[in-house]
C-alpha cells in the first residue's frame, strides 16, 4: 500500500489565486440531458455541476477563473455572468473549434499567467475529507520539484467510475503509468490538479489531450500525485446522477 506523509494546509503558504475550469466538452455521455444545455449546467444535488466547482474554488480562496466554452457557449456564458460576481470569470472562447484539454490550456495560456494554477474539470463532484482538498494540493505543491500535481483517488473509492485506473503512486509521491494489458492502476485521476504554466510548451497544432504534458512531466520526474481524503464522484452519465445524490445523502 502506498502511503504519503500527512499534510495539512499551511495557513502561511499561498493558494493559487487562478484556476482554469474545463467546460467546453460536448457532453455526449450525458445525453439526452445535454440536448438543450451544456454538461456543466446539468444539475446534481440541487445545483449545476459547475456551481459545485465554483463553491470549492471560493472556499479555497481562488479569485480568478478562466472557463473555456464551446458547446452551447452562450447559455454557459450567461450562467457565469449571473452567478459568480465574487470571482473574476474570464472566458476562453473555443466556439470555432473544440481544442480538447491540452489544446484548451494552450488557447488559454496567456490568461493563466506565470504562477501555478488550479485546473479542474467541470463534470466531477467531490466532498472534502478532514481538510479542504484544494488547500491540501497547495500545501503539497513544491515549485522546485513539480510541474504537475494531480489529485487522485483510490480506484476502489472512485464512485461511478468505470475505468481501469490511471496512475501508480510511488513512495516519493511521483506518479507513473505502469499498467499492463488486463490489469488496473490503483489510482484514478479526479479531474483536479495544479500545474505550472511552464509545462505548456512545444505543443502540436490543433486539439490534443493534457496527457502530452503529463507524459513529459512524468518522464522528467516532475509529475506528482496527492491522494484525495474525502469522497469523489464521476458524474459523467445520467445514471450516475441518482447514484451520486443517494451517496451524498449518507455523507
Amino acid at each position: 500500500m502506498t502511503r504519503q506523509r500527512s499534510i495539512r494546509p499551511d495557513p502561511g503558504k499561498p493558494v493559487p489565486r487562478t484556476a482554469m475550469v474545463m467546460a467546453a466538452g460536448l457532453g455526449k455521455r450525458m445525453r439526452p440531458l445535454t440536448a438543450t444545455r451544456p454538461k456543466p449546467l446539468v444539475q446534481v444535488a440541487g445545483k449545476p455541476l459547475i456551481d459545485h466547482v465554483f463553491d470549492r474554488l471560493r472556499a479555497a480562496g481562488v479569485r480568478r477563473a478562466i472557463v473555456n466554452v464551446h458547446y452551447l457557449a452562450d447559455t454557459l456564458e450567461a450562467h457565469l455572468e449571473q452567478r459568480f460576481a465574487d470571482i473574476e470569470v474570464i472566458v476562453s472562447d473555443e466556439r470555432g473549434r473544440l481544442m480538447e484539454t491540452g489544446g484548451g490550456l494552450v488557447q488559454a495560456r496567456e490568461l493563466l499567467g506565470d504562477e501555478p494554477v488550479f485546473v479542474l474539470n467541470s463534470d466531477n463532484l467531490w466532498i472534502d475529507g478532514p481538510v479542504d482538498s484544494l488547500k491540501l494540493l497547495a500545501a503539497r505543491w513544491d515549485d522546485a520539484t513539480m510541474d504537475a500535481l494531480l489529485l487522485m483517488v483510490p480506484l476502489a473509492r472512485a464512485h461511478n467510475h468505470r475505468g481501469a485506473g490511471d496512475f501508480h503512486l510511488g513512495s516519493d509521491g511521483r506518479i507513473t503509468r505502469r499498467r499492463r494489458h488486463g490489469t488496473v492502476a490503483p489510482f484514478a485521476y479526479t479531474g483536479i490538479q495544479i500545474i505550472h504554466p511552464r509545462l505548456i510548451a512545444d505543443w502540436p497544432e490543433g486539439p490534443f489531450s493534457t496527457n502530452l504534458f503529463w507524459d513529459r512531466a512524468i518522464a522528467a520526474g516532475r509529475a506528482y500525485g496527492q491522494v484525495h481524503q474525502g469522497l469523489w464522484f464521476d458524474v459523467g452519465t445520467p445514471a450516475a446522477i441518482p447514484r451520486t445524490e443517494a451517496l451524498l445523502l449518507d455523507a
